[in-house]
């Protein structure tokens, strides 16, 4: 294989959006959460929207390769390692938009010197810690050729990518006050995490290849891309369940779905579902385009960008909509900006020094994995990746 390697270049390009990025994350530590667009009634916006969407992209990795070794499934090993980089830099990109959002260092060590077991920001920081370290753990197990490590931290890798999500879910879904509040939450998360990861694999399997850093092989592409329509499939399922609830007569919530549907949220919810699900189901359902990269890369882009914008409209749905009429609390900074329970806040958009922050940290996160697809795939083939090769070169034949 003819190993280019990522060019100086573009990792140098990268390296100076990042840089741009660290300085104005500094000006937003000193002057405040006041530069962005959120406010008392829209606490949360884009770096939770980001945090939500990576935590998704790694736990969809991690899954596809621990299971490969959890279930033997010999062919989905032969991309364990890539699948690994990709999860380990999203989970690195989701802590990272978790401290921009925090507002400051002080913030963080009060989270560490007083943690509050009982909330489920708390689980998210330890499950969190141990998913990182579990990605670390299996990239050194991997590039030594040690199966049986690998196969052992698979069993404990699978469940806690699967939690990871899960408990990121929970910090929305167990808010009684926000249209958040549904026990399928967390299954959704799940799916979602399942096909916008897988689909971004398949694109940095794309971009590897492309660069000659690693070799996929059409059949095991085409086997990835089933997988895929499958994913999309629970997925697209599960959100028809949760909008049945909410739609139902009665039993729903009417504002959020008529937010979502024909409000100010609309064109995320429709761009996800006519193009982040039906449009690639179609696609990918259909054997003979699952042998076509041109079209398996453009429904896996349409795949995680119809998450993104899923992401954006479950966030922006709940601060758009009134309070839930069933909390009976009301913090003193709610009640300042509005009078009445059931106010509805001014719909969140986010600032240019948000924009540019979110851009510095996704430069970062291209960084990562340029330099860690030089490190393991430039210099030598690992004995896992060679055997991987060698097989697809003898299916080929």
């Amino acid at each position: 294989m003819d190993q280019k390697r990522f060019p100086n270049t573009l990792i140098a390009v990268f390296a100076v959006l990042t840089a741009i990025g660290v300085g104005c994350w500094i000006y937003q530590l000193a002057v405040g959460l006041q530069v962005t667009g959120m406010s008392n009634m829209n606490s949360w916006g884009t770096y939770i929207i980001m945090f939500m969407f990576f935590v998704g992209l790694s736990a969809g990795g991690l899954i596809v390769a621990s299971s490969a070794h959890v279930f033997n499934i010999d062919k989905f090993k032969k991309v364990a390692l890539p699948a690994v980089i990709v999860s380990t830099v999203s989970i690195c990109l989701a802590a990272m938009f978790v401290l921009v959002d925090l507002g400051g260092f002080t913030k963080v060590w009060r989270l560490l010197s007083g943690p509050n077991f009982e909330s489920p920001l708390m689980w998210d920081v330890v499950v969190i810690s141990l998913y990182l370290a579990i990605n670390i753990l299996d990239i050194v197990f991997i590039t030594r050729g040690e199966e049986h490590k690998v196969k052992v931290l698979s069993c404990y890798a699978l469940p806690t990518a699967i939690l990871v999500h899960s408990v990121t879910a929970w910090i929305f879904g167990l808010q009684i006050s926000r249209t958040w509040y549904t026990a399928i939450m967390a299954p959704i998360f799940v799916a979602s995490a399942c096909d916008s990861g897988l689909a971004l694999l398949l694109l940095c399997l794309m971009v590897l290849e492309t660069r000659g850093l690693f070799a996929t092989g059409k059949a095991l592409f085409k086997s990835l891309s089933g997988l895929l329509a499958v994913f999309i499939a629970v997925d697209a399922y599960l959100i028809g369940c949760e909008l049945l609830t909410m739609g139902y007569p009665g039993a729903g919530d009417a504002a959020a779905l008529s937010i979502m549907t024909s409000g100010a949220t609309a064109p995320f919810f429709w761009f996800e579902i006519v193009f982040g699900l039906l449009v690639p189901f179609v696609i990918l359902v259909v054997s003979k385009n699952r042998e076509k990269r041109g079209l398996i890369a453009v429904a896996s882009v349409l795949v995680v960008l119809g998450v993104l914008c899923k992401r954006i409209w479950l966030l922006l749905t709940a601060f758009a909509a009134p309070y839930a009429t069933g909390a009976s609390v009301v913090s003193d900074a709610m009640a300042a900006d509005a009078l009445s329970f059931g106010a509805v806040g001014a719909f969140y958009t986010p600032t240019l020094m948000e924009i540019a922050i979110v851009i510095g940290v996704l430069s970062l996160g291209v960084l990562l994995f340029m330099l860690l697809s030089n490190a393991l795939f430039g210099k030598k083939q690992t004995a896992s990746t060679a055997h991987a090769a060698s097989d697809i070169a003898s299916q080929e034949a």
